[in-house]
């Protein structure tokens, strides 16, 4: 079966503007060149650090924001060569739910106005048939009936949080993107909400792009994961082989910093050298060679090629080869040797 959505070679860029002139002085390299997909009732992952460019991938993928350039393919369909009024009809099967449930909802619109705006806006039922389909999304969400002329501001910040996922599915999407969907939440409120767009994501069949950076949450939520570091996917993988094995050195190092369920196990932390370079002049070769234990020669002269290391698994990174094979210089004496910085 085809995938519900393809992305290649997706870049956004912002131009970066100074002076009384606001002459440009270069441009914010958010997305620079990331490819992945979405199979049918799949969920993937998106993870790395803050500001590495995953809400701005989000975003972009729906057109919320316009690409510099790339492909997005949407159901067969290239979203980025359609007329306005295709993407408008376009928009009833992708939605998004928004990472601050605070700032996401309108405050001076009741829950019944919040959640059918979507149904109004596409000319869908009258208002009887809007206010049932209105009714349904709630109960789907753990909301009631009666919450339908509450405002926004007397609810807790989960209840905020499941009106806005009842308003992203109301239209029924086969594609929701889920930005950082619990980090405003308590962490009691968290599971909650995870456990419910995975029923949910079960139950309408939907396919999901699920943003994070916490490496627990979309282990708990995500079938594949997808690794991005400045701009650029360093890996991806089925969830269980990247955190039973990972191979980029980045990937390591965000997971040595996962606490292991069971106490008595550990793992061996690694912590990076130096901060995130800036994304207006982002480094030369691998981006990630400045900060990395395990850099060589190689590395800030030339960018590493996106290779696939196994079933289903590809990674950017010069410790492997055109085989998929790991190289170990001869001096280094493999893995368990290199220095930890």
């Amino acid at each position: 079966m085809s995938n519900v959505l393809e992305v290649y070679n997706l870049v956004k860029h912002f131009s970066v503007r100074r002076g009384f002139l606001r002459r440009r002085q270069g441009y914010v390299r958010a997305v620079d060149g990331v490819s992945f997909t979405v199979g049918p009732q799949e969920t993937l992952g998106l993870v790395g650090e803050s500001g590495c460019g995953k809400s701005t991938v989000g975003r972009t993928v729906l057109h919320l924001m316009h690409p510099t350039s790339g492909e997005v393919w949407f159901r067969g369909q290239n979203i980025a060569v359609m007329k306005q009024e295709e993407l408008r009809t376009l928009r009833r099967e992708m939605q998004i739910i928004f990472q601050d449930p605070f700032g996401a909802l309108n405050p001076r619109l009741t829950v019944e106005q919040i959640v059918g705006e979507p149904l109004k806006n596409h000319g869908l039922g009258n208002r009887r048939e809007r206010r049932e389909k209105v009714v349904e999304a709630l109960e789907m969400v753990g909301l009631l009936p009666e919450h339908l002329r509450r405002f926004p501001h007397e609810f807790s910040g989960g209840q905020r949080q499941r009106i806005g996922i009842a308003r992203a599915l109301v239209l029924r999407p086969e594609l929701v993107v889920a930005d950082e969907p619990v980090s405003a939440l308590d962490v009691s409120v968290q599971a909650q909400v995870l456990n419910l767009i995975a029923r949910l994501q079960r139950d309408l069949k939907l396919s999901l792009l699920f943003i994070s950076h916490d490496l627990g949450v979309v282990r708990h939520i995500s079938r594949r994961v997808a690794v991005m570091y400045l701009g650029e996917i360093v890996e991806v993988a089925p969830a269980e082989d990247l955190y039973g094995n990972p191979f980029h050195p980045y990937t390591q190092a965000l997971l040595s910093g996962v606490p292991l369920p069971n106490p008595r196990l550990s793992r061996k932390r690694i912590v990076l050298a130096g901060d995130v370079p800036s994304a207006l002049h982002p480094p030369s070769g691998c981006r990630f060679h400045p900060r990395c234990p395990r850099r060589m020669e190689i590395c800030p002269v030339e960018h590493p090629v996106t290779r696939q290391v196994g079933e289903g698994r590809l990674v950017a990174c010069h410790l492997y080869n055109d085989t998929g094979k790991e190289w170990v210089p001869p001096a280094a004496g493999g893995r368990d040797n290199q220095e930890i910085i």
